[in-house]
């Protein structure tokens, strides 16, 4: 029973994280510390950014909570740090590997998730500025992206059928 219990808190506190991730997004990384994130909009930013350094504020809690939780005996502060640690590393392939390709990993994907998230992403970096943004989570896609990479696969598939029913 003790381990289904960690397990739990541990996907609750992965869950629990995009909120946490969209808040500080918004109001931290576009607010008090934007001069850390501003790069990160700019278009060529360069292979490390200034931005590179939230990870290291997020590792900071995920660290100390497996530290204590271990060391204290504390089987669900140490299952939060595992939790924020699991969406630290979901968040990096996502951000880091499949929206900004830093490694050409998942380079040619048509997962309509994966595109749906990369143009939700697209749609966040079109304000170079602090203000006036969108879609600030990671991992959740709003369903108007999903529903946009559908069209543009229909209307992709239709231009191609009109092309062939021409010839």
């Amino acid at each position: 029973m003790y381990w289904l219990l960690y397990i739990l808190v541990i996907i609750a506190a992965f869950i629990s994280m995009e909120a946490v991730t969209w808040l500080t997004h918004r109001y931290i990384m576009h607010g008090i510390l934007w001069k850390l994130h501003k790069d990160h909009h700019q278009p060529q930013p360069g292979f490390f950014e200034k931005n590179d350094a939230f990870f290291i504020i997020f590792a900071v809690p995920s660290i100390l909570l497996i530290y204590s939780g271990t060391f204290n005996h504390i089987g669900w502060v140490q299952a939060i740090g595992f939790g924020i640690m699991g969406y630290g590393i979901a968040y990096f392939i996502v951000h880091d590997v499949i929206i900004h390709q830093r490694f050409k990993w998942f380079s040619r994907s048509n997962n309509t998730y994966i595109q749906a998230i990369r143009r939700a992403h697209k749609m966040h970096h079109r304000h170079l500025e602090r203000h006036d943004g969108e879609s600030f989570g990671m991992l959740y896609v709003h369903k108007k992206y999903r529903d946009m990479v559908r069209a543009s696969r229909k209307d992709a598939k239709n231009i191609t059928q009109r092309r062939n029913d021409a010839t």
